[in-house]
């Protein structure tokens, strides 16, 4: 039976995110925001497909494709009539809509064909096919990582290194480093004195000795010192040299990582994302050239920024590490997770299992900072504000609606004071000082457009420079001190997006500048072809980077956007001083806003579920 005629039409014929013409109830939940146009169509199939047209079960099927949208692993239909939200920006009440009574509807669902093909229902729990195979592999690899140990010979983590070797040269199918630009300096013995905390020296021994460990810890707790000391173990270890792969799930993360272990070791070892590291297949986002069939050759895989890894990838990525190789999965799984569906670095870390080290102790903030990141962390609404009202040193908090108020002085003196340097660097052709003065501030906002956001933000702080800066008004595209912003990966020019950059003059004119492994980039402006502005960014944008002082501007309270994970995330952007505005209400509403996404990950990886 095919499904029933809706009412007839209303509304704007155009609007591409209703169905007018979808039967009930589903036009009714795509009316209210609960539903994407493109859910509802992919429902009505399902249900097509299962024979016999059932509201009810359309409707299932509808939130189950819904949910990997959103970043859910699955739909929990005994609480969805709940914990749903709308898309829109007008309220509804969405206990009007018609949702079906919990019971009988996991009855109606679990009795239905397409139970045991395209969707999966365990308990309460509706999945997509795909999603519930993904989670339920993964866990099953990860579990037989975590349950076997490493070679007996492992180095000690208190063991000093023998004369470091040169890294084995990968085989030649492995793609080619991110970092083609950079010369990799010849590996030399890493500093046998880099102080380590007892947190840190048990990760170090947990990695050598184990084939899966990870290390999770917020900034400034000493990740990248951890994972210089593994680096430097393996290598250095008195045996061949393993062949090591460094990884993220961005490229400009993948950079920073490289750059950073080469700091702490003097060994150039290139790092690429985890897509290049795969091997992606032109035309496909999920299938790569390395799977279970086809492993890497690598002996050890080290993964930087593990939260922002997504089920569907990290799944990839775990079959496709050889039985007999490490894992060692690096983190912060309070910061912001993957767009895409699952939390999975969040469903790892659970403290006291083995093989699992948190990192607590930090070594970067200030204070006051490190305060604030804990009460918020922590979930606790009540810290966060006392610690606010404290002002303790190192943060100031502006209680303003930021859209709604021009009493901004703090960040106004702290923006034209930064963007002041920046530009008398840039005219001075000193791109080294213009590229650290860049990186000594930063706005950063909840939105990339409307009031709150982004595209808002540096308007008003070019208007702000435009009254403090002589000329600054009739400078063109490229004038010196301009602070770039790169949107898109070039890997011809080895810039990824999220890197940063400050046009500067120079005796031919002006050229683009960026900062690789300590050595600038220099560029002709025209060279580059997707570049925004960065007087201010996306909290998102920022993530893995840290500035001397971040000016962190909150959204409305009703903020989808606004979690627990964007202000902690947000607040550990700033090493010596944080400038928080935002309302009381603001800063509530986000601490007790965690992202609840729904996975089953973890109860699968560490309860047997």
């Amino acid at each position: 039976m095919s499904a029933p005629g809706a009412a007839p039409p209303s509304g704007d014929p155009f609007d591409p995110t209703r169905v007018l013409d979808a039967p009930e109830p589903l036009r009714a939940f795509n009316a209210a925001g609960v539903l994407a146009a493109a859910d509802v169509h992919v429902a009505v199939r399902l249900a097509r497909f299962a024979g016999d047209w059932d509201g009810d079960l359309a409707l299932a099927a509808a939130l189950a494709v819904r949910a990997p949208r959103l970043g859910h692993v699955y739909v929990d239909l005994a609480t969805i009539r709940e914990t749903a939200a709308v898309e829109g920006e007008e309220p509804v009440d969405l206990a009007a809509l018609p949702w079906p009574e919990p019971n009988a509807w996991l009855e109606r669902v679990a009795s239905s064909p397409l139970a045991d093909g395209p969707l999966r229902l365990e308990g309460n729990a509706l999945y997509l096919d795909r999603y519930w195979r993904e989670e339920r592999r993964l866990a099953a690899d990860l579990r037989t990582f975590a349950d076997a140990d490493a070679p007996a010979d492992a180095p000690s983590a208190d063991t000093e290194p023998a004369d470091t070797p040169a890294p084995v040269a990968p085989p030649a199918d492995t793609p080619a480093p991110v970092a083609p630009h950079a010369d990799t300096p010849a590996p030399v013995a890493p500093p046998a004195d880099m102080p380590l905390s007892d947190a840190q020296r048990e990760a170090v021994d947990v990695a050598l000795h184990r084939r899966f460990a990870v290390i999770a810890g917020g900034p400034g707790t000493g990740k990248t010192t951890t994972v210089a000391r593994i680096v430097s173990r393996l290598v250095g270890g008195g045996a061949a040299a393993p062949l090591i792969a460094l990884a993220a799930p961005t490229a400009v993360a993948a950079a920073r990582l490289a750059e950073a272990v080469q700091h702490e070791t003097g060994l150039g070892i290139e790092a690429m994302t985890l897509h290049r590291l795969l091997g992606r297949r032109p035309g496909s986002h999920s299938r790569f050239r390395h799977h279970r069939g086809n492993r890497l050759p690598h002996d050890v895989v080290i993964v930087d920024e593990t939260s922002m890894v997504s089920l569907s990838l990290m799944a990839r990525l775990v079959e496709a590490v050889r039985p007999e190789a490490r894992l060692i999965l690096v983190g912060d799984p309070g910061q912001l997770a993957s767009i895409e569906a699952g939390a999975v670095l969040g469903d790892i870390v659970r403290p006291g299992e083995p093989g699992i080290v948190v990192l607590e102790r930090v070594h970067r903030f200030g204070e006051g900072i490190a305060q604030l990141a804990d009460a918020v962390r922590h979930g606790d609404p009540d810290a966060v504000i006392a610690v606010l009202e404290r002002a303790p040193a190192g943060v100031t908090w502006l209680p303003v609606d930021v859209a709604a108020t021009s009493d901004l002085a703090p960040v106004r003196q702290r923006a034209v004071h930064a963007a002041r340097a920046v530009i008398e660097a840039g005219g001075d052709g000193d791109a080294a000082r213009a590229i650290e003065a860049l990186g000594s501030f930063r706005v950063l906002c909840g939105h990339r457009r409307g009031a709150y956001g982004v595209s808002s933000w540096v308007a008003r702080i070019e208007s702000w420079l435009a009254e403090a800066v002589e000329g600054f008004a009739l400078r063109g595209r490229w004038y010196p001190g301009r602070p770039l912003l790169v949107t898109e990966n070039d890997y011809g020019l080895g810039l990824y997006n999220g890197d940063t950059g400050v046009i500067v003059s120079t005796q031919e004119g002006v050229a683009a500048a960026f900062k690789r492994r300590g050595e600038l980039l220099m560029l002709p402006p025209t060279r580059l072809a997707a570049i925004d502005t960065v007087f201010a960014m996306t909290i998102h944008k920022s993530q893995g980077s840290q500035y001397e002082t971040a000016a962190v501007l909150l959204p409305d309270p009703s903020s989808r956007v606004l979690t627990r994970e964007l202000l902690y995330t947000a607040v550990t952007r700033a090493r010596r001083e944080l400038v928080l505005a935002g309302t009381e209400a603001a800063v509530r509403a986000a601490v007790e806003r965690p992202i609840a996404r729904a996975s089953g990950l973890g109860a699968r990886l560490w309860d047997g579920a």
